[in-house]
């Protein structure tokens, strides 16, 4: 399977096993958590993140990417298994420990493989793209996850976890490496390739605005990670005729078809501006993204409150995506681009780590809606910094659009 196609394959599956609406509502009505132990659930995971996300990038970068993205996807697989078979609120958040450990993995590595194996001349829409195969595949894991949801929310976390697994089977199966180099593997090796990471960064301004921009959305996004589902559920209410299966389910189903042909303007507007149209569209998106937040914490009805849940979960979606190309395109030292990545996303656990107590609190205290408003509005520094971002990559046209430094 050439590299990009495997991508793809690899998205799609990987977003059929998330199944998240119905893993949270697994956590919600099943297991009965609290507001607190929904954020520190996730307060765990990040902290986690944060501890490994640098060691497993470095590993990444010296020994193979391959091996650590298998190692991650398995990880991931069977931590949501396991708490799909838990039943005690502090095994779900241990577990979910492990699940962090896990992604961390995964995370800068996948990106540094394809890029790797490509070209970063030839990366271009190739995440967004890639998101548009995620869409699809959380459609079609959406679908059979609500099918067996119905009947079972434990069953359908289980399978969820089960397909993930898969796909780490497929990974051990179908993919190469060819565009990484290893590294003479011992801790000195280790410990000079995370020094040259850091100072790659240190020497960009545009990569620490990222990684600042990390830091602050990480600090407000725990709130609607956490408790969207507590909300409507327990604050809003379902009517009596819906299933919250069925409604959670047919919202993320009509967010996924949305985003997948949302998604093709902005490939389109990418391959023809270049990488000076990601930075604009960051800020919008950002912006755009807080609003809905907020207005899905204070609107009134059901219908209001789903429709606002949705426009929120489309914007949302596009940033991770349109950030790992804007990164990408800055790295353009490949020894280290995973460890760059990595450090990125270690700052977003940092933001994670930090806020999802304090919003835990806040929503424990004084109700859910207050933690999401103020999750929302913790994030609208974030955009700013893309702005800053924005400007100087507009003064710098020797990175703006190009793969050298």
């Amino acid at each position: 399977m050439s590299p990009r196609r495997l991508y793809f394959t690899l998205e799609f599956l990987l977003a059929m096993g998330a199944a998240s609406v119905v893993f949270d509502l697994y956590l919600v009505n099943v297991l009965r958590l609290s507001p607190l132990q929904l954020i520190l659930m996730g307060t765990v995971m990040e902290a986690t993140v944060f501890v490994c996300e640098v060691p497993t990038g470095i590993v990444a970068d010296t020994y193979s990417r391959r091996l650590s993205y298998i190692v991650g996807v398995f990880g991931m697989g069977l931590a949501v298994v396991l708490v799909g078979l838990s039943t005690a609120a502090w095994m779900v958040i241990v577990l979910w420990g492990f699940w962090g450990f896990s992604y961390t993995f995964t995370s800068g590595s996948f990106e540094a493989w394809i890029t790797d194996e490509i070209g970063v001349e030839n990366v271009g829409s190739l995440f967004l793209r890639g998101q548009r195969a995620g869409l699809a595949g959380a459609l079609v894991g959406l679908g059979g996850a609500v099918a067996v949801g119905v009947f079972s929310l434990r069953a359908a976390v289980v399978a969820s976890g089960g397909v993930q697994v898969a796909a780490g089977v497929l990974c051990v199966m179908a993919m190469r490496e060819t565009g990484f180099v290893r590294r003479p593997g011992h801790a000195r090796q280790l410990l000079r390739t995370a020094a040259a990471g850091v100072r790659f960064m240190r020497a960009s301004t545009l990569l620490v605005l990222l990684a600042a921009t990390e830091l602050i959305a990480g600090f407000g996004s725990e709130a609607f990670d956490r408790l969207t589902e507590a909300h409507v559920i327990r604050d809003v209410g379902f009517p009596s005729s819906i299933n919250p299966v069925y409604g959670f389910g047919v919202v993320s189903a009509i967010a996924t078809v949305v985003g997948f042909f949302a998604v093709r303007p902005l490939i389109r507007h990418i391959d023809r501006e270049g990488i000076s149209a990601v930075a604009q569209m960051l800020v919008l998106l950002t912006l755009g993204t807080a609003a809905s937040q907020i207005l899905f914490a204070v609107g009134a009805g059901f219908w209001f409150v789903m429709a606002i849940f949705l426009v929120a979960i489309v914007t949302r979606s596009f940033v991770g995506p349109l950030y790992t190309t804007w990164l990408n395109d800055l790295v353009t030292d490949s020894s280290v681009r995973a460890t760059v990545l990595s450090i990125s996303g270690q700052a977003n656990a940092i933001g994670q780590a930090a806020g999802g107590p304090v919003l835990g609190l806040v929503g424990n205290v004084f109700g859910i809606p207050y933690a999401l408003v103020a999750g929302a509005l913790t994030t609208l520094p974030a955009a700013a910094l893309y702005a800053r971002a924005t400007r100087r990559q507009e003064a710098i046209p020797a990175v703006a659009g190009s793969t050298s430094a």
